[in-house]
């Protein structure tokens, strides 16, 4: 995803959907914990209809105490790392697992932009993090180009296609 095209809507969808199958095949529910994307990834998945028979929870978590109260994102980690890190990612996944009924999740957390980018971590650098029940959770370091419109497209598609494989390996 991080040279191609930039996602459209019917291309975010298709990936949607095929989330959902498996979710459902499966007899999972899913939940989303969401900084960058600001509950794209939720807004996506529930535009499909039928999506409260896999979709259990979204959480859009902006602050570092947001972070802290809602998924359970260790202070010091935050404090010492950085909210935009794959400790952070890590702990958000776990974290809306741990709170909510789910057997699958997915976690984004990232510089979208236009501002907030530092040498270490430009725009564009987003960690997403996926984790099923009794699994150990992975997470990705991504660095996307674009605005701050094709930083959150190419994050959803990236979080939904690791989903997909998440849910399929």
């Amino acid at each position: 995803m991080e040279s191609s095209s930039v996602p459209t809507d019917a291309e975010l969808q298709v990936l949607a959907q095929a989330v959902a199958e498996e979710t459902l095949r499966q007899r999972r529910m899913l939940v989303t914990a969401e900084s960058c994307t600001g509950g794209w990834i939720a807004k996506t998945l529930t535009d499909l209809p039928g999506s409260s028979a896999w979709f259990d929870a979204g959480v859009v978590t902006y602050s570092y105490e947001a972070k802290q109260a809602l998924l359970g994102v260790d202070p010091r980690t935050l404090e010492h790392i950085g909210a935009v890190s794959e400790e952070t990612a890590l702990e958000m996944v776990s974290g809306a697992l741990a709170r909510f009924g789910a057997g699958v999740a997915v976690a984004v957390t990232g510089i979208a932009g236009p501002s907030g980018g530092t040498p270490d971590k430009p725009v564009g650098t987003v960690w997403i993090a996926w984790k099923r029940r009794g699994g150990y959770a992975r997470a990705q370091l991504f660095h996307f180009a674009g605005d701050r419109e094709a930083v959150r497209r190419r994050t959803v598609a990236a979080a939904l296609a690791g989903l997909r494989k998440t849910l399929t390996e």
